[in-house]
């Protein structure tokens, strides 16, 4: 799936969806509620109120650049905390080099935040070894959400991310540390948008008069646009990833932007009354 923003395509490359099931991360959207949202049938949800979700990487394509944003969950990755997340043996690679971008054709990786469905295919596992998977890229790391996982991960899961999927990046000299409002390229900028964790990040893209904001993790559904309250049960900060949705979503809502989630597809944010709501885009 591809979208064009200006001289910028984004290519989406998935590596896991799920319909339902969803309510472990976002425990207050139950069917009925979904239910009276209808702008979220077909592209976000079923006719039934399940939510539809997917794991993916994004691949930003500018004029000088080749980025993937978000990594997934990764093949053989031991202590995760959802059993399917374990030992994995998926296809994701080859789905990549598929679309057409193999893992030596990527200059840069850049993880709006690195809890574990956004940094597993940092790394793959060679002769025992976590090496990087993208051998010819910088990676880049926010500099407080970097800071906050190394000082913060004394739980076993939380240790294992860190120690599968970051250290080895940074033990290979591959790391490189940004601000929350660095300017990646000519093309993309970083926003600071904490809350989901207290580094995150999104992007923000400008190409040719037009705009594309990839959000990350600051909504995991379009039925938080809805729901700004509806915070995940992986938010390291509920009220400040309330307030964050409420004040990014404010900023690109009724505008032409292309917003491109960490777990939904693309649409435009539009105000309704006191919250929003998101009209996708043509698939």
């Amino acid at each position: 799936m591809r979208w064009k923003v200006g001289n910028v395509t984004i290519t989406k490359v998935v590596e896991l969806e799920t319909v339902g099931h969803t309510r472990f991360i976002l425990p207050l959207a139950g069917r009925e509620d979904i239910l009276q949202l209808p702008w979220l049938v077909p592209h976000f949800a079923t006719e039934d109120g399940r939510l539809k979700m997917s794991i993916h990487a994004l691949v930003v394509e500018t004029p000088t650049r080749r980025i993937v944003v978000d990594t997934g969950l990764g093949n053989d990755k031991q202590g995760r905390t959802i059993p399917t997340w374990n030992n994995r043996r998926g296809p994701f690679l080859d789905d990549l080099a598929a679309a057409g971008f193999p893992p030596d054709s990527i200059d840069t990786v850049l993880c709006t935040h690195l809890h574990v469905d956004h940094v597993g295919w940092n790394t793959r596992l060679a002769e025992g070894r976590w090496i990087p998977t993208f051998g010819n890229a910088r990676y880049l790391f926010g500099r407080a959400e970097y800071a906050y996982w190394r000082d913060h991960s004394a739980e076993p899961d939380k240790a294992a991310i860190f120690r599968d999927s970051v250290a080895p990046i940074v033990e290979a000299g591959q790391a490189d540390l940004v601000d929350g409002d660095a300017e990646i390229c000519e093309e993309i900028t970083l926003i600071p948008t904490p809350g989901h964790s207290p580094g995150h990040v999104s992007l923000h893209i400008r190409s040719a008069g037009e705009e594309g904001l990839l959000t990350g993790d600051v909504a995991h559904h379009p039925c938080q646009m809805a729901h700004l309250d509806w915070s995940s049960t992986a938010d390291s900060d509920p009220a400040q990833s309330a307030q964050t949705r409420r004040e990014l979503f404010s900023r690109f809502a009724d505008r032409p932007v292309l917003v491109i989630g960490g777990h939904f597809d693309a649409g435009h944010i539009k105000r309704d009354g006191e919250a929003f709501k998101f009209a996708a885009v043509d698939r």
